[in-house]
C-alpha cells in the first residue's frame, strides 16, 4: 500500500500531492492518504464517490485517513 501523508501542507492545498498519487498509481494499486484538512478530505471522499470507488475512512484525532484501491 503506497501512503500520502498531507499533515503539514501548508504551501498549497493537501489534494495537490494527493491527486498526483492517484495518477502516477497503476490499476489495483492500494493507496492511503492521510490529512489533517477538513475541506480537503471531505473534497476527496466526494470525488471517490463520484468516480464510484469504495474507500474506508479512518478517524485518529486530528487526522483522517482514506484507504482505496485505484480502479
Amino acid at each position: 500500500m503506497k501512503t500520502i501523508d498531507t499533515c503539514g501542507q501548508k504551501l498549497y492545498s493537501p489534494l495537490i500531492p494527493a491527486v498526483k498519487a492517484m495518477s502516477e498509481a497503476t490499476l489495483g494499486e492500494k493507496l492511503e492518504i492521510i490529512m489533517n484538512d477538513t475541506a480537503a478530505f471531505n473534497d476527496l471522499k466526494e470525488y471517490l464517490a463520484e468516480q464510484q470507488i469504495g474507500f474506508r475512512e479512518i478517524y485518529d484525532g486530528e487526522q483522517m485517513t482514506v484507504q482505496f484501491t485505484k480502479r
